[in-house]
């Protein structure tokens, strides 16, 4: 999911200390934020924009092309579900800790109802010198500076290190993709690739993975047939045996899904896995 300047966005949960903070930060940089939802508030004003009692009522008045949910775990399925009907076709799930289910449940609807969503447990997406949806440091220029690498990371803190790399190599972020570090979301390491292949101002792309799962594994196949070149850094390799470490999506599940597998997967599909973060901006060097 790629986040244009010129697209509008909702706050779902915008009056919360956590929406307030990052509605302000992300208007500042030019995020056109249309409206917020709180039911308790509907009615109100807050930071100049109306608040309404459901995404529905918002689509009625304005139309938002983006949700971003700053919301509780448990009430997130009710609240996508919400953005979902009133017809929002870019959902940026924020929360961790949300109940499988109700992520399995809302991936379903938003499938069927053409929708895409990205989370949970993201720290959403940048599109450097346009805008930013999330909670990553978009207004921070030693961090993000427009550029031609796009950015693939399961990991918000990886992720931001990856890019002040690319920055301080000289290089540039087309755009960021939080795909968020569940076991199950709403876009995979392949779909990113996919995204970041199609779009005309990615010129390399830039993976962050870790062990657990296997996105990585999944998506190699369709790395080999990219036309852009990709670079892979992985974290984990010094992780210790049957140990959970760091994100809920970190568990290695026999061969797959641990470091060896991943790096290995992902060079036969022709990318460079880098040693450690640094790496990365190296291997793209004149990208």
């Amino acid at each position: 999911m790629i986040v244009r300047g010129n697209e509008t966005v909702l706050v779902q949960g915008i009056t919360g200390k956590q929406g307030t903070f990052w509605s302000t930060r992300m208007r500042d940089y030019g995020t056109r934020i249309i409206g917020g939802v709180n039911p308790k508030k509907a009615g109100t004003m807050h930071l100049d924009v109306p608040i309404f009692a459901s995404a529905r009522e918002a689509a009625a008045e304005a139309r938002p092309d983006v949700s971003v949910l700053f919301i509780p775990p448990l009430a997130t399925k009710a609240a996508v579900l919400d953005a979902i009907a009133a017809g929002i076709r870019k959902i940026v799930v924020l929360a961790e800790h949300v109940p499988v289910h109700d992520v399995m449940y809302f991936l379903a609807a938003a499938r069927e109802a053409g929708a895409q969503v990205i989370g949970p447990n993201t720290v959403g997406v940048v599109t450097p010198g346009e805008c930013f949806v999330g909670f990553m440091p978009a207004f921070n220029e030693q961090v993000f500076r427009p550029g031609g690498v796009g950015v693939i990371s399961r990991s918000g803190s990886l992720g931001t290190l990856i890019c002040l790399n690319i920055v301080q190599a000289g290089l540039g972020i087309s755009a960021f993709i939080g795909i968020g570090g569940d076991p199950v979301v709403g876009t995979t390491t392949r779909d990113a690739l996919a995204t970041l292949e199609a779009d005309e101002r990615t010129r390399a792309v830039a993976l962050v993975g870790e062990i657990g799962g296997t996105m990585e594994e999944e998506a190699s196949d369709y790395a080999a047939t990219m036309t852009k070149p990709v670079a892979a850094f992985i974290a984990g390799a010094a992780s210790p045996p049957n140990k959970k470490m760091g994100h809920a999506g970190a568990i290695v599940t026999g061969s797959m899904g641990s470091y060896a597998s991943k790096k290995a997967a992902l060079e036969r599909a022709g990318i460079t896995v880098a040693p450690t973060p640094s790496g990365i901006a190296a291997a793209l060097a004149g990208a």
